[in-house]
């Protein structure tokens, strides 16, 4: 509870960042009776509701409707249609959306914490014993910076000169586009992409790798595939070249297979990754040392390079994900004033991309597994092997499991399934609590559910599914 008594600027904790991260420092450390000063700067709530998650979710949610309709004819004896009749009428549901989660989830919580003070004053910046906002100084011993992130402008000559967007501006376009260009096969541009394309807009994927670069090369392939079949065009391992205006449409210059081409669109949507918020924080005059992204480093206490200071979510080098920007900053408020000593541990740390198929991971890759010294065997099922699947005639998609050819242990999976993000926290699970796959493939699952596939995949290091009756091992 707040101490009445104390200065008006002495705190026991500021937080540098109002959004998911802040949010969760602050009412940690107000749970356990601290003082804290949380420190915003414009709107309240972060990147996660309001220019992010919900947006984006929402977004492809009603492109999947759209889909839907259209797809209806893989069941005989049906057809389906549907388009977008009022892109701004969909964008205003999606604003009010973003603006009643905000309005509950952050601005609404506050004053049930006596202990928080929410200052908007300014920018904030680190400062011998606090931070200073708005020309006045606030005392605390402990701080948390959790400042986030932005869209990333890639390195291009010309870039700046022509028609972008990013994730957040792509959604607040007034009339749909003609056609896009997508800088990045990243999670962000795969989902932005393929809803774009469902809405009608022609869309053009480039990027320097391959699609999804750190999910396994089998997702990869698979989800080039599926994109392909809805019509988006997908030029991989291409180098940026240039870019420029031409009228009031953007060309971009890229090499493909040694050739030179230009490639016109209404907009360049820039998903090339996100920076770090840590301009104008003082972080070198501190001693806060950052990576080559300009990121925070902190370690696994959330501490940075300065005793006193601590980060969490996307401002350090830690996973990108709100419920781990939230799990690092509660682990940052405890160990900053509630004499915590907790780690960060992302062992069993699930990630999602909501394509359609979605996209689900959990532990280590087949390359990560070698990396790490295992002799791997993995499994890998197709969706034509799913009975859920096949009672829904789509079969787009695949399961793969890594393990530990010695101890049969579980060490990573990916599912790629409609729906699919569901069922990996069974995986989760399953890697957290230590289980083989011989134990997977004999626990019971429902059937005709997308999250049997686990079983089914965890079976196929041993026996062929496909000689199997229903429901039989």
């Amino acid at each position: 509870m707040k101490d009445d008594c104390a200065p008006k600027d002495d705190f026991d904790l500021a937080v540098i960042g109002a959004g998911s991260a802040g949010f969760s420092a602050a009412i940690t450390a107000a749970e356990g009776g601290k003082r804290i000063a949380l420190i915003g700067h414009g709107t309240i709530g972060g990147t996660c509701v309001n220019v992010g998650c919900v947006p984006s979710k929402t977004m492809i949610r009603a492109a999947e409707a759209v889909h839907g309709a259209q797809s209806a004819h893989r069941f005989p004896g049906l057809r389906g249609e549907a388009q977008v009749a009022d892109w701004a009428a969909l964008v205003a549901a999606k604003d009010d959306l973003v603006s009643t989660l905000r309005q509950k989830k952050y601005a609404d919580l506050l004053p049930g914490y006596d202990g928080v003070t929410y200052l908007d004053e300014g920018p904030a910046r680190l400062v011998e014993g606090g931070v200073e906002i708005g020309g006045r100084k606030i005392t605390a011993p402990k701080v948390i910076v959790a400042t986030g992130g932005r869209p990333a402008v890639p390195d291009i000559p010309g870039i700046l000169d022509v028609p972008t967007l990013d994730s957040t501006s792509l959604l607040e376009l007034e009339r749909l586009p003609e056609s896009l260009i997508l800088l990045g096969g990243g999670y962000i541009g795969v989902e932005l992409a393929q809803m774009m394309a469902r809405m009608s807009t022609r869309v053009t994927i480039v990027c320097r790798s391959r699609l999804l670069p750190r999910a396994e090369p089998e997702v990869s392939r698979a989800l080039a595939e599926v994109l392909r079949a809805e019509g988006l065009t997908i030029l991989d391992g291409v180098t940026y070249d240039a870019a420029r205006r031409d009228g009031d449409r953007a060309v971009l210059t890229v090499t493909v297979d040694g050739n030179v081409r230009d490639l016109t669109a209404d907009h360049l949507v820039l998903t090339t990754g996100r920076a770090p918020n840590t301009e104008g924080l003082g972080l070198a005059e501190m001693g806060i040392e950052t990576d080559r992204r300009g990121a925070i480093k902190v370690g696994d206490d959330m501490a940075t390079t300065r005793p006193g200071i601590y980060a969490a979510g996307d401002v350090t080098d830690r996973d990108q994900f709100v419920y781990m920007a939230a799990y690092g900053a509660k682990l940052a408020s405890r160990n900053a004033v509630l004499g915590g000593a907790e780690r960060y541990d992302n062992a069993a740390m699930p990630w999602v991309v909501f394509t359609d198929p979605q996209v689900a991971g959990v532990g280590l890759t087949e390359a990560q597994a070698r990396a790490a010294g295992h002799d791997v065997k993995t499994s890998v099922l197709t969706l034509d092997n799913v009975p859920r699947a096949l009672a829904a005639r789509d079969t787009r998609g695949l399961i793969k499991l890594v393990a530990d050819r010695a101890t049969d242990r579980l060490l990573g999976g990916v599912i790629m399934a409609p729906e699919g993000a569901d069922s990996v926290q069974t995986l989760v699970l399953a890697l957290k609590f230590g289980m083989t796959t011989k134990a997977l493939g004999e626990t019971i699952f429902p059937y005709l559910t997308t999250v049997e596939g686990l079983k089914l995949a965890a079976q196929t290091f041993d026996k062929d599914v496909a000689k199997l009756s229903c429901c039989a091992g």
